[in-house]
């Protein structure tokens, strides 16, 4: 499935997303990483999803990118595998998701990742594209990274789903919402969308 939705993946990359995906099927035999419902269609809940952000966006060169409440790694770590070329900052507030996360990393191979346990108000870095699944609402997610803004261009990829109306009448016009139906056939991603917004 990845291979038809991304023809560009290197040799390099589709085994390092066969590495994820046992790696976290291991892990979830120990600890809860992701739903147990969920880990069959890892590739399609996980996997895909996280990717959606791909196709909405060509990330550049050398960009920092932070994956606020990573949980289990994701969005960051598919956009990690798929971007090698930028740098990823996965941070959560939960000691066991973040330990977890490592160990994924390392199964992975990957060098352009690093996970932290930290509340988002403590980090100071600056990041050119703030990513996040469904951990809150927009506006609080905006408020909380005032600070990590690389001045007016950073841009902000949130895995949402539902009816957002209600949610972004509170950040009005700057937020645009994209279906991630457009991008894959399934079912699972009828009610999926991104929230994109920049600066």
């Amino acid at each position: 499935m990845l291979e038809k939705y991304f023809p560009e993946l290197s040799p390099k990359q589709l085994d390092q997303f066969n590495k994820l995906g046992e790696a976290v099927r291991e892990w979830n035999e120990k600890i809860n990483v992701i739903s147990r419902k969920d880990i069959d269609a890892f590739e399609v809940k996980h996997v895909l999803h996280s990717l959606a952000i791909a196709k909405l966006k060509r990330f550049g060169r050398d960009k920092r990118v932070l994956d606020l409440g990573t949980g289990g790694g994701f969005p960051g770590l598919p956009l990690a595998i798929y971007y090698p070329k930028c740098k990823f900052h996965l941070v959560d507030s939960i000691g066991k998701k973040i330990r977890v996360v490592n160990e994924l990393i390392e199964a992975v191979g990957l060098e352009n990742v690093r996970a932290e346990q930290a509340r988002v108000e403590s980090l100071n870095g600056k990041y050119h594209y703030i990513v996040s699944r469904a951990v809150a609402p927009t506006k609080k997610l905006l408020d909380w990274t005032k600070h990590l803004k690389e001045k007016d261009q950073t841009e902000y990829f949130f895995l949402k789903g539902g009816d957002l109306n209600d949610e972004l009448k509170a950040v009005g016009y700057r937020a645009k919402v994209q279906n991630i139906s457009s991008y894959y056939k399934e079912d699972f991603f009828d009610t999926k969308k991104i929230v994109y917004i920049k600066g």
